[in-house]
């Protein structure tokens, strides 16, 4: 195990924090005499304020079935996604939704955005399925306008939540046990308690372990279009170990016309950092990263009067990074720390049955100290007001949304990039043409725009303060059509697809300037994406055995107009395929499930932005398969699963150089109480 040792108050007080709440917990068990009921918080009970735009979506038992280790491989399922992987368990994981880029994402922790003012991007590998009751994608944003300011504020958003605990009867406590191992030299155990405090009050507590050397075999090597191989060897991946503690706990209450909630959430890992394989060397950089973070958030919800309701958020997290390289002729340690604190009120009034208007004001604070030479040591002071309102006439559904963004920023040393004010609109519609609910079309417009990260403005010789935001316009139309049928072998049938048009405005890119050590961030880009999304699920029964498929499909063209004189413009921009999609089949015969996946991504060019045979990388495609079994013993049941992923063993590369493993195979088994 590593040993921590907590040497600042912030990172004491958060300690001290999930200490009371996990006290709390075991103390008040058995205190109260409840009601025979199921208590479910009102988190669950949440008001549909006439969503607009269907998201994609995986929960309960589905995400436990996808052989996913953790967020970023579930994703992977989701159309219109890409994931980079850059290799192995400790390697950093990031989505791009619709290619507008990683930091127009925004991902969301029960409600609450998780924030990077440093560089934009949140690793989705640090976060487990464990304790996850859904993941839901939305393009544009989630169509509900109660929400915080800080919600509407991205191209596409991520909303991954917790489990909310569940008692049924007299049940006071529930308990989740699980052990995963795999031939990665993985040792991944966990648990989960839960406990019912009293009829209105509910509490959570859940660890995890992770240690793995990382080490894998992998083939390297290198095939151009017209047939010839650059290079072809076999060698073992080193530089990917891993050994990470993760721990959570919440307390969940409801009160009359209300509900509130506190959640706290630490993160502590020390990983190598896997390089690219290059220059026939295999034998690893050296670089390591030990991560310490923690956020405690809280939200509060009460209805005022029948037609008002209101709701407040707050967070602060604190992010500790440590990157050292001891390979290197020049000798390289650096420590980050970031702070965040985040405080929202959001308002929703209902004029008519039919019509809801909404108003939030966020206010948000961001740090960064390193112990860089010459740094900046910049402060950022961001306040969000948006505006909001659905209309639903007949079969029509309207919603209309304006957010505007104010940022001011302070820096200790050199000078602080201009105060930015932006007001940016959306629009979402959906109209079922028919006087069945079947068959349903939308369409969508958004502007939206991101901050330059402190990196992009700061980083010592690399930063610009003058650097604009990027902007994007997003136009999407589709439709989505679902039916049941009855005393069918074809239960029920779903199908979804979109086609739209993206343009993303001042792209900010990093630039050589006379020497691999001085870069120079600058606005040059301008892409423009087309792309169509489809995705067909169906329920089938076949006697006893119930059979469900799933089908995701996209294409795209997102090509680089940044400058005409260039060799590269209008060619496809790195790392975007034209054609990827994705393929399950999960079936379920009494105690038994089984699950088959298939994972496809079309070639795509690297880093580098000519489109020519030197920069072709390859399509990969893996296929999965799972079974489990479920094993009841008195009141407590059993689950034993038992995996295969990359069943035929290819060697592959999501990103250019960072080899994926082969075949490998993992067993998890669960005790439940």
């Amino acid at each position: 195990m590593v040993t921590t040792i907590f040497t600042s108050p912030f990172q004491k007080i958060a300690c001290v924090i999930f200490v009371l709440a996990a006290t709390l917990v075991f103390s008040q068990s058995g205190k109260d005499t409840l009601k025979e009921q199921t208590i479910v918080p009102v988190a669950l009970k949440k008001k549909s304020f006439k969503e607009v735009l269907p998201a994609q979506v995986l929960s309960g038992e589905e995400l436990e079935r996808l052989n996913s280790q953790s967020v970023a491989d579930a994703l992977r399922y989701f159309s219109g996604v890409q994931i980079k992987d850059y290799g192995g368990i400790g390697g950093l994981k990031t989505i791009n939704i619709r290619s507008m880029g990683s930091q127009h994402v925004g991902v969301f922790y029960d409600g609450i955005q998780i924030g990077n003012a440093q560089n934009g991007i949140v690793d989705l590998g640090r976060y487990s399925l464990d304790d996850l009751e859904e993941i839901s994608l939305y393009n544009g944003q989630k169509s509900e306008i109660f929400q915080p300011a800080r919600d509407f504020g991205a191209s596409g958003s991520i909303y991954l939540q917790p489990r909310i605990p569940v008692f049924n009867g007299e049940t006071k406590t529930n308990l989740v046990m699980r052990s995963k191992n795999s031939s990665i030299d993985l040792f991944d155990p966990s648990f989960r308690i839960e406990q019912k405090i009293s009829e209105n009050i509910s509490a959570s507590f859940s660890s995890e372990f992770l240690q793995s050397d990382g080490q894998y075999r992998y083939r390297y090597r290198k095939k151009y279009p017209d047939g010839k191989v650059a290079y072809d060897t076999i060698a073992r991946r080193l530089d990917s170990d891993i050994r990470s503690k993760r721990f959570e706990t919440s307390l969940n209450g409801t009160f009359s016309n209300g509900s509130w909630n506190v959640r706290g959430y630490g993160y502590l890992s020390d990983r190598g950092i896997p390089d690219a394989i290059v220059n026939n060397r295999f034998d690893g950089r050296g670089q390591r990263q030990r991560d310490e973070n923690f956020f405690v958030q809280g939200s509060f919800r009460k209805k005022l009067f029948p037609k008002l309701e209101t709701q407040l958020k707050a967070k602060f997290a604190y992010d500790y990074t440590h990157y050292t390289d001891t390979v290197s002729s020049i000798k390289i340690q650096n420590q980050y720390i970031q702070r965040e604190l985040y405080v929202s009120n959001s308002n929703i009034f209902s004029l008519t049955p039919d019509w809801d208007v909404s108003a939030s004001i966020d206010f948000q604070y961001n740090n960064l100290d390193a112990d860089l030479v010459n740094f900046s040591y910049p402060v950022r002071y961001t306040t969000l007001a948006a505006f909001a309102t659905t209309y639903r006439w007949n079969r029509l559904k309207f919603l209309g949304s304006v957010l505007g963004t104010f940022v001011s920023e302070t820096v200790e040393k050199n000078t602080a990039s201009p105060d930015r004010t932006e007001w940016t609109p959306s629009a979402f519609l959906s109209y079922q043409p028919f006087a069945g609910k079947d068959f349903t079309v939308r369409a969508f417009y958004k502007r939206i725009f991101r901050m330059p990260t402190f990196n992009d403005l700061y980083y010592t010789m690399i930063g610009s303060i003058s650097l604009k935001p990027e902007f994007t316009n997003q136009y999407n139309f589709g439709f989505s059509y679902s039916r049941g049928f009855s005393k069918s072998v074809l239960q029920r049938i779903s199908v979804k697809a979109d086609g739209y048009f993206n343009k993303v405005e001042d792209k900010i890119i990093a630039a050589p300037n006379g020497s691999i050590f001085r870069w120079l961030m600058l606005n040059l880009g301008e892409v423009e994406i087309l792309g169509t999304d489809v995705n067909l699920q169906a329920d089938l029964l076949f006697g006893k055995v119930k059979v469900r498929p799933l089908l995701n499909y996209t294409f795209q063209r997102a090509r680089d107009f940044s400058d005409r004189k260039e060799s590269y413009f209008g060619h496809q921009i790195p790392y975007t395929p034209w054609h990827s999609g994705s393929f399950s089949l999960m079936a379920d015969y009494g105690n038994w499930s089984f699950n088959y996946s298939f994972m496809y991504v079309g070639e795509r060019y690297d880093v580098n932005q000519n489109n020519i045979q030197y920069n072709y990388v390859q399509p990969w495609y893996t296929h999965d398969l799972s079974v489990q079994r479920k094993i009841n013993w008195k009141e407590h049941q059993f689950k034993a699963s038992f995996e295969i992923n990359n069943i035929f063993n290819q060697y592959y590369d999501v990103v250019l150089n960072y080899p994926m493993p082969g075949r490998t195979f993992r067993f998890i088994l669960s005790f439940i109480l």
